[in-house]
């Protein structure tokens, strides 16, 4: 009782945002308007003791895409938090949700009385009217989180023995069994994020290898799994037989046009040509076929073979993640004692893991595993590297957003279109200006870079980030290595890969099917991020220019860093068929184990044969498991596109936000409507794929990707476009302002694998940066971009000036400022 009792005085402290030791108000008042990550069980702390259960009322943040609260009954009990609108559908187990508190990242602001627990499915936003509510709450959850660990801790094959019997109506049956078994591995990384290594070994160096070997259990129930797997399939195949039979009896539709449900198999890159895309979601009921619809028997079949077909997936994915963390644990022991005494054993397991890394190169696993190696994050939390602290205005959770009820319009669309064709021409015309204002001649482009992408095994992210939950990170400094040799200024050129959608836009007459092909262009937007969940771009300095001429797309496009704080990026693009233009600006929040990406902005687009006008919104953006090795991006909310200068018609595209068991991940759905608000054309596909228009029956392909280049995992996840944003053209760089981004040192050493020199570089940037900023403030002088200008409604346009300087080496004769 004494041990449970002082570890418990132990883990109640929070991880505070300063590193101090002060205790003056001042810090206490600080503390209260930040948010505070409660820290779990460590070292060879225990608690065994059972809290008592704690239950009662709190606002629940309403699921996307409804915003404010609502009021849910919450019932905690040995780790579990159970919600659901009332007591009585707790005590009947007809529950909207089933939390384990030991596996999420709990995080409390004591100022609003929010708490915040990241699942990595969901971020569960819950706050308390009351202070003393509040803190009774805070008090309970810690200690049913301890006691929760520390079970898991002793009885980690056992995770999932809290599931109710009952159906969750949030999720579907078997899903949160899956869940907490993928999860198996998660309280163990996190705790050793806390504490170091969360493996345990006796001797020394020599000894560990033998010692692990030894311990086969998870191996053997990795075997189990895969047995159980051949069995459930064996049962699949007669199932199948019978339904054939019983096919032929009823005279049914041929077997093969039933569609069994895929489980959501992360971002396995599909390029498939058939248009009729599966919406079939595991926790409905549906009929696959006209003919049968009467036949109890049949639909039982039908009910079975779903479920084997559910249960084979989770028993595989359950598989799956039993050898991800043998593999880690692998990896683990390689990193540990091997400088001083690295044994024969240790080597063989290196080179073993080596060859099985570059295999694991050459494909891509479910939720980014291409990543995996680049960026795994080390389990000890005093690890060589601290991030430099920045004092952040808190962020309340308010504003963020939750989880969501997946939206399925149900619109009828038998129309034919005419001018939408399956496949998009590739002519492009050549703009004369272009041409003309630089004259060069466009060598080969490259399709690889000079380097491939460094590991980042030994930056400790969690250390990073531990002190800046809820907060907006675009203030935070972050190592190199955590960097893509891209800046923000090229990624909203990336938005232009497919601009040949404007052009088609551009030549076609009516005015709902342009619509359409603006919708098409506004999603394609968000396909090369597919790939990049693990790194993120350079922030821009201010002042810093980036060019992008494309004689071959037709268009040539240039933005500036008009804004430090907050930090806006503009830009601007034109061509004989369309403008484009946008200021865009993110606000980046973590919440233990999700980061969300909030763009603030929009963007326009000017067809000048037809003078329309259109402008949208983005959607919000989450990186989810951001401390392990399995990160996968999603995007989620509503593309609203108006025409300015015409309202006759408008649409809507929504990014569905999936279940992590979900069919539907990646998928968008978009309706153009007439003036009087009927659906006119309906859209539907994959942001990272392609985008149909028409019915299920009859659909024309507007939009496709275009396919990976060769090795790119080795290469940051870049698209061929993507490529060749930072390549430097000889024949061009002298008509390049020095303010442009290709000529940044520390973003080319990154390129050219070069970390100790990029990171050299990257702090004396900075700190020219710091150095500018305090000249002006000490002048009282505004910076004033060069470029571009506040529009009436503050939004940031082109001034016009950039295009005609280019000519004639305009950009010499000017004076610029050292920026590096």
């Amino acid at each position: 009782m004494m041990s449970d009792e002082k570890s418990l005085g132990v883990s109640q402290k929070l991880v505070s945002p300063s590193r101090s030791t002060s205790s003056g108000s001042s810090k206490q008042g600080s503390r209260q308007d930040s948010w505070e990550v409660v820290e779990g069980l460590r070292g060879e702390m225990s608690y065994t003791q059972e809290p008592p259960v704690q239950k009662g009322f709190l606002l629940k943040k309403r699921k996307w895409p409804l915003k404010g609260w609502h009021k849910r009954f919450f019932y905690l009990d040995k780790g579990i938090l159970k919600y659901a609108k009332n007591q009585t559908d707790i005590e009947r187990e007809k529950l909207h949700g089933c939390i384990d508190v030991g596996l999420s990242v709990m995080s409390v602001k004591k100022s609003s009385k929010c708490i915040d627990l990241d699942t990595e499915e969901h971020i569960y936003h819950l706050k308390v009217k009351s202070e003393d509510v509040f803190d009774e709450w805070v008090s309970k959850l810690r200690h049913h989180r301890l006691y929760r660990q520390n079970e898991i801790a002793m009885f980690p094959h056992d995770v999932n023995h809290f599931l109710p019997g009952a159906t969750v109506t949030d999720s579907p049956p078997g899903v949160l069994d899956s869940i907490s078994s993928r999860k198996r591995s998660s309280i163990s990384k996190q705790n050793s994020l806390q504490t170091g290594s969360n493996l345990s070994f006796s001797g020394g160096g020599e000894t560990r290898v033998p010692l692990w070997l030894q311990s086969s259990e998870d191996m053997e129930k990795c075997s189990k799994d895969l047995a159980h797997c051949h069995a459930c399939l064996v049962e699949m195949s007669q199932l199948l037989q019978s339904m054939d039979v019983l096919h032929r009896t009823y005279s049914a539709p041929a077997i093969n046009a039933i569609q069994v449900p895929k489980p959501f198999s992360g971002p396995i890159r599909l390029h498939s040509s058939n248009p009729n895309l599966s919406t079939l979601d595991f926790g409905e009921e549906k009929n696959y076929s006209d003919g049968c619809e009467t036949s109890s028997e049949f639909s039982k079949m039908q009910e079975d073979l779903c479920h084997i077909a559910h249960k084979v997936y989770f028993t595989l994915r359950s598989a799956f993640n039993t050898i991800s963390t043998e593999r880690e644990k692998l990896k683990q022991l390689m990193e540990q004692d091997v400088s001083a005494s690295p044994s024969a054993q240790v080597l063989g397991l290196k080179r073993a893991l080596s060859s099985e890394n570059s295999r694991d190169d050459s494909r891509a696993l479910v939720h980014q595993l291409s990543n995996e190696s680049r960026l795994s994050i080390t389990d000890s939390l005093s690890e060589f590297f601290d991030a430099q602290e920045v004092l952040l205005s808190p962020s309340s959770s308010e504003n963020e957003i939750s989880e969501d009820d997946s939206y399925v319009s149900d619109i009828s669309d038998n129309l034919s279109l005419d001018n939408l064709s399956n496949d998009l021409d590739n002519e492009r015309q050549t703009l004369g200006p272009v041409l003309e204002s630089g004259g060069e001649a466009k060598s080969k482009r490259r399709t690889c870079l000079p380097a491939p992408c460094p590991s980042s095994s030994s930056v400790s992210l969690w250390n990073i980030l531990r002190n800046n939950i809820g907060k907006d990170l675009s203030k935070v400094a972050m190592p190199v290595e955590l960097n893509e040799p891209l800046n923000t200024l090229q990624r909203l050129c990336e938005e232009l890969e497919y601009s040949e959608l404007l052009d088609k836009a551009s030549r076609t007459p009516s005015a709902l099917e342009r619509m359409v092909y603006v919708a098409a262009f506004a999603v394609s937007a968000y396909a090369s991020s597919y790939f990049r969940a693990g790194s993120k771009p350079f922030n821009p300095v201010l002042g810093e220019t980036y060019e992008c001429i494309r004689e071959d797309k037709g268009f040539q496009f240039f933005s500036e860093q008009v804004s430090h704080h907050p930090p806006i990026s503009a830009c601007h693009a034109e061509s004989e068929n369309f403008v484009f233009w946008q200021d865009v600006r993110w606000k980046n929040k973590f919440w233990g184990k999700s980061m969300e990406i909030v763009p603030i902005g929009t963007t326009h687009v000017t067809l000048p044969a037809f003078g329309d006008h259109f402008e949208w919104n983005k959607v919000t953006s989450c990186i989810h498991n951001i401390l392990s090795g399995q990160r996968w991006i999603e995007h989620y909310g509503e593309i609203v596109i108006k025409n300015l200068n015409d309202d006759s018609c408008h649409c809507k595209v929504n990014f569905i936000k999936a279940k992590y068991w979900s069919t539907n991940a990646h998928e968008i759905e978009g309706t153009v409507f007439d003036k009087s608000g009927k659906a006119v054309h309906r859209l539907f596909g994959k942001w990272h794929e392609s985008i149909y228009c028409g019915g299920s029956s009859s659909s024309a392909c507007i939009w496709r990707a275009n396919p990976m280049p060769k090795g790119y995992e080795q290469y940051y996840g870049f698209t061929q476009f993507a490529l060749e944003l930072n390549e430097m053209d000889p024949l061009s760089k002298s008509l390049l302002p020095p303010t442009d981004t290709r000529f940044r040192p520390d973003q080319r050493f990154l390129e050219e694998g070069n970390l100790e020199e990029a990171e050299r570089q990257k702090q004396r940037i900075e700190e020219l940066q710091r150095e500018r900023r305090r000249v002006l403030e000490e002048n009282k002088v505004e910076h004033q971009p060069r470029f571009f200008r506040k529009s009436s409604d503050d939004s940031w346009v082109s001034n016009g000036t950039y295009l005609e300087l280019r000519k004639d080496f305009g950009f010499s004769k000017l004076d610029h400022p050292i920026l590096w």
